[in-house]
């Protein structure tokens, strides 16, 4: 596989909440995650990201991204993918009761290569405008 279609089917595979062991092979070891914004000030690993995405979607069980671009830096051994994600908290858990409300939050996610695994991503959200949107804070 190439560095594109690795990225775009580990794309697929996180944002459709697959969790961890259906990343993993598209990681190297101890991969890196980083976004600023204090949802996810936490998590410093695509291993912790893939759960947090996993859990996501349990309490969005309509959760879906809309691809806008794709694209890949052979040079920089990074791909980018910009994505819209769609879901309506319609579950219990998370910070509050279910509040039937939606999101449609921009986001991209820039993903680094180490040869043929991603090695480090970062996430570009505004997690402020989403947690609003939800009815969150």
């Amino acid at each position: 596989m190439t560095m594109t279609d690795t990225a775009a089917a580990f794309f697929d595979t996180i944002e459709t909440g697959k969790g961890w062991a259906a990343c993993a092979p598209f990681c190297t070891p101890g991969a890196t995650f980083s976004c600023q914004s204090d949802a996810l000030a936490e998590i410093g690993t695509i291993e912790a990201y893939a759960g947090w995405m996993e859990g996501l979607l349990k309490l969005a069980p309509d959760g879906r991204y809309e691809m806008k671009a794709f694209a890949a830096d052979e040079a920089r051994a990074t791909v980018l993918g910009f994505a819209v994600f769609h879901g309506t908290h319609t579950a219990e858990g998370g910070p509050v009761p279910p509040t039937g409300r939606s999101v449609a939050a921009d986001y991209v996610y820039a993903m680094t290569f180490d040869g043929p695994k991603i090695k480090h991503m970062t996430k570009i959200w505004n997690d402020a405008q989403s947690m609003r949107a939800l009815g969150w804070t």
